[in-house]
């Protein structure tokens, strides 16, 4: 199949989506407070993943990864300053000015047994000259789906739940790492021995767990920087409520790798998500966030500490749709100490080596559903060639497509 039967292919599905979703049906003349619910409630029916509404455009929804305008008219400043009060409050602007971007969630009831969720980010950006808003809404499920919805590797759950240590879950913006790490913690509410007491800090709180079953499991989810102001702060609240295991949302800068580990050691099952793509370049942006002069040692304790990295890539499906795709690396006792035998300058190439006999790299994994005819050549190529130790070679656009006969 040549390139251009398969951009054929997809205008014409893009066509036919369009068609489907058409516009917002009941787009008033100026969308005030109370039209946001109904906009956001009209966009979930539609299947999008997320909703955006920037200052002079359209409101967007995206599905399918696909973008679509669904206001006939773009927003102005007004009908952006409604969006804001309602999501946020009247000192969003404010906060905005002080060059700061603000995650949170919001929450739609539409009848007493009924709400939607939705993560949001709100940032200021330029449009035409002018100091203007873009609000990102993304759909969240009321209940995390399971490992296994997830098509998760049996491998991933089989060492889940170790006695203690650090697990880390990665990939780009978007990836679903938010998802994967929900999943893996409705398994652990559910099993029949429970978590017993787990902490999240998230920034915001996307999926929670009021309706899962759990008679031996204590859940307790805080907001940052709603309840306490960082994730490093809520790592040291932790220790002091005799937790079985917390979650982290984010592993950003040195203060929190260094809180995570050092929970990690003292008995505790740590989550964590880090922006990063491929699980030698997260050995490595996780040793650098240290200060030359405490590298050695606090990589050496990451190192002790560290159980698995699981890194996600979500990619496109043929005939539509998303997947999820998986490198990871179970990080046991001989593999941390062959590590731990090296400087720490050789870990990200002995960590690439070892990958294929300790987990599955992302070659192997697109590898599999390249043959079962579930991702296309391009992406196929995109992440074969994508993931190395080398965060730089890992965001290269590739031009070159396989043949099958190549395997």
């Amino acid at each position: 199949m040549t390139a251009d039967t398969n951009n054929s292919e997809l205008a014409d599905k893009i066509k036919a989506m369009e068609k489907k979703i058409g516009t917002w049906p009941d787009e008033p003349l100026r969308i005030g407070e109370d039209n946001l619910d109904d906009l956001l409630l009209w966009s979930s029916r539609q299947g999008a993943s997320d909703t955006s509404l920037q200052t002079d455009r359209p409101v967007y929804i995206e599905v399918d990864g696909i973008l679509f305008p669904v206001t006939r008219r773009p927003l102005d400043s007004a009908d952006m300053a409604n969006v804001l009060s309602r999501i946020y409050g009247p000192d969003a602007l404010a906060k905005l000015a002080s060059g700061r971007d603000l995650d949170l969630s919001y929450e739609v009831r539409p009848d007493r047994n009924t709400r939607v969720r939705f993560r949001v980010n709100i940032t200021a950006v330029l449009s035409r000259g002018r100091d203007s808003v873009q609000v990102t809404m993304r759909t969240l499920p009321n209940l995390p789906p399971t490992l296994k919805d997830l098509g998760i590797e049996d491998k991933i759950i089989d060492n889940w739940a170790p006695r203690q240590g650090l697990i880390l879950v990665t990939g780009p913006t978007g990836s679903g790492k938010s998802t994967l790490l929900a999943a893996g913690c409705r398994m652990l509410i559910e099993r029949e021995q429970g978590c017993g007491k787990m902490l999240a800090y998230e920034a915001p709180i996307e999926y929670v767990y009021d309706a899962i079953s759990g008679p031996r499991s204590l859940v307790a989810q805080s907001e940052i920087p709603r309840h306490l102001p960082t994730f490093a702060a809520g790592v040291r609240n932790a220790l002091r409520r005799k937790p079985n295991i917390i979650l982290v949302g984010e592993a950003r800068d040195r203060e929190t790798v260094t809180a995570a580990i050092e929970a990690g050691q003292t008995g505790h099952l740590v989550y964590s998500t880090v922006h990063t793509i491929g699980v030698a370049a997260t050995v490595r942006r996780m040793v650098s966030v240290f200060d030359p002069a405490e590298r050695t040692e606090r990589a050496f304790a990451m190192m002790e500490t560290l159980r698995m990295i699981v890194t996600q890539a979500l990619v496109p499906k043929v005939g539509g749709g998303r997947i999820g795709l998986r490198e990871f690396m179970i990080f046991d006792e001989n593999a941390r100490e062959k590590l731990l035998d090296l400087p720490i300058e050789k870990w990200t190439t002995e960590t690439q080596r070892l990958l294929a006999r300790h987990g599955q790299t992302m070659e192997q994994t697109a590898t599999k559903a390249f043959k079962d005819g579930v991702i296309d050549r391009r992406t196929y190529l995109l992440l074969t060639k994508g993931f190395s130790g080398d965060e730089n070679e890992n965001v290269k656009a590739l031009d070159d497509e396989p043949s099958i006969d190549d395997f």
